[in-house]
């Protein structure tokens, strides 16, 4: 069955990539961490993207990393990000991932040479005529420098280039006006913790969350909340996780969320270079934040 708009709702967990002592890619810890999260209730899994260090992976691990989550997910949506910088590059890894069952993939807006608003548009339209499966755009100017401005996103959910979009951008004009002219279109998706509830109340499908990596349950109340309109308990509640997100995205992610896996009972391993393990500051932080939502059965 291909992948549609109306597909993709819920939450869709961000997952890490487990490593092992000698930094190869631990495939059994990879597949329990997707057989839990689908447990938790997640409707999907992101793995490779940011929080799952892409650019740190060979062609060859990223093909066999979703070839893994593909395998222990059954019948629910594997769809990996791919933050390539070229378009062939992007299609390459695309292309692999589709081969390895991914149900669509999650591509962020090319950058370094970055495009103009019509550049970006042909960019993802060729793209997903060579890729093979659906496309949701991954908008995250704070890294890329680049942003997609709504009436481009809204032309390309309407020729088809995407069926989605994650939307990490704290720009909340920009995020009203791209619901209010594509939100009909396309799944609309929050990619930011502290905006999770208020993008859901105002239309979002669901989010691409990477704390939930520890936390899918209270994610998915939050969201279950914020969707029926009962923004206020769904913002009291998201409350038990402030600590907790401050303290995991104090350094690069996805540094200080491995380290918290690790005290909540999920060891993953560490990261690779050019990350390193977080500091003893954002230790102690996240020492402090977890205890907080031990206290609180944050669960």
């Amino acid at each position: 069955m291909t992948l549609t708009k109306n597909d993709i709702t819920g939450l869709y967990t961000a997952i890490v990539t487990p490593f092992n002592s000698d930094k190869s890619v631990d495939h059994k810890a990879l597949a329990d961490l997707v057989t839990r999260q689908l447990a938790a209730g997640a409707t999907g899994i992101v793995p490779i993207g940011g929080t799952g260090e892409y650019p740190a992976l060979s062609r060859q691990e990223r093909k066999d990393i979703v070839k893994t989550c593909v395998d222990a997910a059954g019948t629910a949506p594997v769809i990996p990000g791919v933050l390539s910088t070229g378009f062939q590059d992007a299609l390459e890894a695309g292309r692999d991932f589709a081969q390895a069952g991914a149900a669509g993939v999650m591509t962020v807006t090319p950058y370094y040479a970055a495009g103009t608003q019509d550049g970006m548009r042909e960019y993802f339209a060729n793209y997903r005529n060579e890729v093979g499966v659906p496309v949701l755009l991954y908008e995250i100017p704070r890294r890329t420098t680049v942003s997609t401005k709504a009436e481009t996103i809204q032309a390309m959910a309407e020729d088809g280039s995407i069926i989605g979009m994650k939307c990490s951008n704290y720009d909340m004009p920009e995020f009203i006006k791209t619901m209010k002219l594509a939100g009909d279109k396309m799944a609309i998706l929050s990619g930011e913790e502290p905006l999770f509830a208020t993008h859901v109340t105002l239309g979002a499908k669901g989010g691409v969350l990477a704390s939930a990596n520890v936390y899918p349950k209270i994610w998915i109340e939050i969201f279950n909340l914020a969707r029926n309109g009962k923004l206020h308990e769904a913002l009291n509640l998201q409350k038990q996780l402030d600590n907790a997100i401050d303290a995991i995205f104090r350094e690069t992610n996805p540094g200080p969320l491995k380290k918290y896996m690790e005290m909540a009972g999920h060891p993953v391993g560490g990261v690779r270079l050019p990350l390193e393990d977080p500091s003893e500051v954002t230790i102690n932080a996240l020492k402090s934040a977890f205890d907080v939502a031990s206290l609180a059965n944050v669960a």
